[in-house]
Order: structure tokens, then sequence, then C-alpha cells
């Protein structure tokens, strides 16, 4: 009865493992590149501020469309407004600088930014769901950019 479970567990043990290795070598070549979103520089132009991001798309996806849904904060963590950005288009291993204006709204009013959403993310084979899962936020500013 004991060498029939050796037996069975000598058999069945490397099959076992090599089903595990396999999963995890098709999971780890699925995974989506990580878009990299920073926020660069902050300056006041008029009553706006005029807010630079830098966008890395180290992947080999091309994005024709990628709008961000951002929630601006004061240094309080009051919620000041709410604004859509249109970033793309998001070429493949590529990256670019966006410039975009926080309307009515000082530059050193500003504590943080949130994106809060990926609002439209589109490839060539249609819309793409779970973007915001695929983005890492960073700042260069004591302005903080969140997700």
């Amino acid at each position: 009865m004991c060498r029939r479970r050796l037996w069975a567990a000598a058999i069945c043990l490397p099959l076992i493992l090599g089903v595990l290795v396999l999963r995890a070598t098709t999971e780890a070549a699925e995974a989506p590149a990580t878009i990299g979103v920073e926020l660069n520089r902050l300056e006041d132009q008029g009553g706006n501020c005029r807010a630079f991001i830098v966008v890395r798309n180290p992947g080999s996806t091309d994005f024709s469309g990628f709008a961000l849904d951002l929630v601006i904060f004061d240094r309080g963590g009051t919620i000041m407004r709410r604004l859509a950005i249109d970033v793309a288009p998001v070429r493949p291993a590529k990256t670019s600088v966006k410039v975009f204006d926080i309307p009515e709204t000082t530059c050193n009013a500003i504590g943080s930014i949130l994106v809060n959403d990926v609002i439209h993310c589109r490839d060539a084979s249609g819309d793409v769901a779970g973007c915001v899962d695929r983005l890492s936020t960073s700042s260069k500013l004591a302005v903080s950019l969140l997700k």
C-alpha cells in the first residue's frame, strides 16, 4: 500500500510542479506593461495652474484613447476641482509630455492630485478595461500624484 502511494507521489509531483511553473510563466508573459504617469511641473498661467505630466509607455500596446479622471485637492485635503484630461495617443515604447490647465486654480493652492480613474482606454482591438490598474504614479514636486 505504501509503495503505491510513494509511486503515485513520485509520478504526480513532477507533473503538478510542471503545470504550476507553466501557469506562472504564462501569467507573467500576459501581464500588461505598467504605464508611468509623473507630475513633473506646475506653473501659474494667469488665474490657472498649468500642469506638465510625463507619460511613459514601455510596452508594445499603442493606445489611441487614454483619458484620465483627475481630482484636485487643496493643501488641507479638500476637493477643489475635478477634470478630465485626454493624454492620447500613448504610443508604444515612448515617453511623452502632456500639458493641461487647471482652471481658476493657483498652483500653490494644490496639495495633491488623484488619478481617480482612466475613463477612456482604447487600443487597436477596441476599448480596454482596467487601465487604471496599469498606472504607476509619481511626482517630482511637493504636490503628490496618487491613484
